[in-house]
């Protein structure tokens, strides 16, 4: 298992950045130009990344002003889990994200920086979309 985290102190609420990052819908905000085709609804998204692969995503838990849990599903390149925890207070959030990816030696090898570089993406752009 590999795991590739990013985390930020964000100046808005905890409860803001929750109800942000709960529904779907929004996340299309935190992905990297190379996404293509987003389409979502509260509970999922389904997307492309140019020149690799269709991903689908699913919430597999909310726990409210704590944490999201995310799956990809539908037959994903590799099994990845991907997770939000937040802590704070009525001013300030600490949100870290997560992506746990099964990769073997040689996926490791060529997928590690830019997982990297995307859980940074993720965190950058969430503390610009909820300011």
């Amino acid at each position: 298992m590999a795991t590739f985290t990013s985390k930020i102190n964000i100046n808005r609420s905890l409860t803001d950045v929750y109800q942000f990052l709960a529904d779907f819908n929004n996340h299309q905000q935190l992905m990297p130009d190379n996404v293509q085709n987003w389409t979502s609804a509260f509970n999922d998204a389904s997307f492309g990344i140019q020149n690799m692969a269709q991903l689908s995503l699913q919430v597999a838990e909310r726990i409210e002003n704590k944490s999201i849990k995310i799956l990809a599903v539908n037959g994903p390149p590799f099994p990845v889990q991907l997770s939000w925890e937040l802590s704070g207070d009525a001013d300030n959030t600490v949100a870290t994200f997560t992506i746990n990816a099964e990769l073997n030696m040689m996926m490791k090898m060529m997928a590690s920086g830019p997982l990297q570089k995307l859980a940074d993406h993720e965190t950058s752009s969430l503390a610009a979309a909820v300011k």
